[in-house]
C-alpha cells in the first residue's frame, strides 16, 4: 500500500533475454521505476534448471532477467527500448564471443498487452531499419522463470574489474546510461 495515498501499489513483470544476464541485470538495475532484476533462465523443459545445464545447451533455456517494474514510472515500452538499446537483436543464438541458444534474444510475454507491446515495436524497429539485418527477437508467453544461482545474483555490482565484467559488462550499462539518461535513477 502507498500509506501516502492508500493505494495499491502496481509492479508488473518482464521476462528478458538477450545474452548473457549479468548485462542484462547491470543495465536495467539503473532505470528509474525498475524495483529489482533477478538472473535467470527460461523457455527451456528442464525443471530446476542450473549453469551448467543452461551453458550445456542441454536444457534449452535462455539466460533472461525477470525485470519487476512499476508501471507508473516506467512503461513496459520503454523497458523494451533499453532491452533493444543494450543488446543485438539480429544475431540468432549469439551475442559478441557468447554463442548458443542460451543468448538467444527473447522476449517472454506476461499477458497479450505485453505480446502486442513487443511485437508492434520489433515492427517498428525494422520498419525503421534500426539495424542493418532483420531482428530475430523471438515473442513467446512466459513460462517458468528458474532463478539462476546465488553468485549470479548483482554480479556486475560484486564483480566490477572481472574482465567479462570490464569489457563486456560495463560497455553495455554504460551504454544504457547514455541513452536513457534521463530516467535514471537518483
Amino acid at each position: 500500500m502507498d500509506s501516502q495515498h492508500g493505494t495499491a501499489a502496481r509492479t508488473e513483470i518482464a521476462t528478458l533475454g538477450g545474452g548473457c544476464f549479468w548485462c542484462l541485470e547491470a543495465a536495467f538495475v539503473q532505470l528509474a521505476g525498475v524495483e529489482s532484476v533477478v538472473s535467470g533462465y527460461a523457455g527451456g523443459a528442464t525443471q530446476n534448471p542450473d549453469y551448467r545445464n543452461v551453458c550445456g545447451g542441454t536444457s534449452g533455456h535462455a539466460e533472461v532477467v525477470e525485470v519487476r517494474f512499476d508501471p507508473a514510472v516506467i512503461d513496459y515500452r520503454t523497458l523494451l527500448l533499453a532491452f533493444f538499446a543494450i543488446h543485438d537483436p539480429t544475431t540468432p543464438d549469439r551475442q559478441g564471443n557468447d554463442v548458443g541458444s542460451q543468448y538467444r534474444s527473447v522476449i517472454f510475454t506476461h499477458g497479450a498487452e505485453q505480446e502486442e507491446t513487443a511485437r508492434a515495436l520489433i515492427a517498428e524497429l525494422a520498419t525503421a531499419k534500426t539495424w542493418p539485418a532483420a531482428i530475430v527477437t523471438a515473442v513467446s508467453p512466459a513460462t517458468t522463470f528458474w532463478p539462476a544461482e546465488d553468485y549470479h545474483q548483482n554480479y556486475f555490482a560484486r564483480n566490477p574489474m572481472e574482465s567479462y565484467c570490464r569489457f563486456v559488462v560495463a560497455p553495455k550499462a554504460a551504454k544504457l546510461r547514455k541513452v536513457f539518461a534521463g530516467r535514471l535513477k537518483t
